[in-house]
């Protein structure tokens, strides 16, 4: 993930960085521009406009689309942010359950030192296992109707965050019933034990239910045709100048969607994804200070 300065717009404008879609875009704009030209040489030197003249109505057509294709991407970018933001909310809420769980163990003076150095390992280990998870390679194709036998192995492991939440939910069944804790403490615990598992769940929900294929190939293809069509329309009043407009209009319209395509799965490895490995680190990180620091009984 990349954390940066707004205001600095210099640094936006000059710098390509790797994620940047113009590099990715490169050829196609490039191919774009050699295909504009081509119509605009043809158009030009071959074709009598005098014995077309509804050549030049061509525009309105793409007047016309260019509301639908900007509602319509306007509609895919802000699904695709949901996406992510959600993913978001949901690792930041696995932070502060973390946290809340890992104090409540801390400051009980009734349990033994075992039972807290077992969910001080435990409670990171979720987290850990968790992101693991996430960006395996076949919890994509989970729901998927085609059968995809190169993911076999991931399809009959373990479900490695189900285990440690259920080992978390043991130690704490084992503890009421030696009554180390009272009604009030474990039902509190337990309620924090099942947002782990509603986490994961949020998170899968992410990962295995894609953007309708329908919806994207649409998108895809609007686009596509979109782009192809505006020369033949726009020689006539740009002449060979058709030919960087057009790339600057593919160049926008690409974008948009590669940008949602990047970042509707916001587990993974891409620089706009989020850092749930730092994330993860981080949650291990405080956990191991909240019991350092009850054991070493600062005081204010």
């Amino acid at each position: 993930m990349l954390i940066y300065n707004p205001k600095d717009w210099f640094t936006f404008i000059l710098k390509v960085h790797k994620s940047d879609t113009l590099r990715k875009l490169g050829p196609m704009i490039l191919v774009i521009a050699i295909y504009s030209v081509a119509i605009a040489y043809w158009e030009q030197e071959y074709l009598d406009i005098t014995d077309h003249p509804w050549i030049k109505n061509i525009p309105i057509m793409h007047s016309l689309l260019g509301f639908a294709i900007s509602i319509l991407l306007v509609f895919r970018t802000n699904t695709a942010y949901d996406r992510w933001w959600e993913g978001r909310k949901l690792w930041g809420q696995l932070v502060n359950v973390s946290r809340n769980l890992a104090i409540k163990i801390a400051s009980d003076s009734n349990l033994d030192e075992e039972t807290k150095e077992f969910y001080r390992k435990m409670i990171p280990l979720y987290a850990a296992t968790l992101r693991t998870y996430l960006i395996s390679k076949g919890l994509q194709f989970v729901l998927d109707e085609k059968e995809h036998p190169e993911f076999a192995n991931f399809a009959n492991s373990d479900h490695e965050p189900n285990h440690v939440a259920l080992l978390m939910h043991d130690k704490l069944f084992k503890m009421r019933k030696n009554n180390k804790i009272d009604d009030w403490h474990f039902q509190s615990l337990l309620k924090d034990l099942g947002q782990f598992t509603d986490v994961c769940g949020g998170c899968e929900r992410i990962k295995n239910t894609p953007i309708p294929y329908s919806y994207s190939a649409f998108i895809k293809k609007f686009i596509f045709i979109y782009i192809m069509t505006l020369p033949f329309g726009y020689v006539f009043l740009l002449g060979y100048y058709v030919a960087p407009i057009v790339a600057m209009v593919f160049y926008v319209l690409a974008s948009m969607e590669l940008i949602a395509e990047e970042i509707e799965d916001p587990f993974g490895d891409d620089s706009n994804d989020l850092p749930i490995t730092k994330i993860s680190q981080n949650i291990e990180k405080h956990i191991n200070q909240i019991f350092q620091t009850k054991n070493d009984e600062w005081t204010i």
